[in-house]
């Protein structure tokens, strides 16, 4: 069963886009742009999880300070609180974190780094495999 953190990461793999926080808003955008992603994990030393730059982020400091954000560092508008999952999260929990704190993206951390991300997409993808399997597991009991 894929309902856990763990088994979406075996799926899809570990790889994170990341940037340290001294990267700049511009050079963030390029990056999310470049990559066709939606947030890229902002890494300090060790690999720890020191926040995430979003494309809300970018919008958000673009209304704020206009165009001068763009020359500033991903640091000064990312976003620094950042909730975070573990292998052991269930697709259910992480569906109920991303739907009552709207987040599109979730670092998953292990032993204090970051050990992957999982996006909307990925928990989309998870459950309706889910559900196709349930599906075709009643059909198959119909039928037996």
């Amino acid at each position: 069963m894929s309902n856990t953190v763990k088994a979406i990461l075996d799926a899809k793999g570990r790889d994170v886009v990341t940037a340290g926080p001294n990267t700049t808003v511009s050079e963030a955008a390029a990056i999310l742009s470049k990559k066709k992603i939606g947030a890229i994990v902002i890494v300090g030393m060790e690999n720890k999880i020191a926040g995430i730059f979003t494309e809300r982020d970018v919008v958000h400091a673009i209304a704020k300070s206009g165009p001068a954000c763009l020359d500033s560092s991903v640091a000064s508008v990312m976003t620094a609180k950042v909730y975070r999952c573990n292998e052991a999260t269930t697709v259910n929990e992480l569906m109920e974190l991303m739907t009552s704190r709207r987040f599109r993206h979730v670092p998953v951390e292990s032993a204090g780094k970051l050990a992957g991300i999982i996006s909307i997409g990925d928990v989309v993808k998870t459950r309706i495999a889910e559900v196709e399997r349930e599906a075709e597991d009643i059909k198959a009991y119909i039928a037996g």
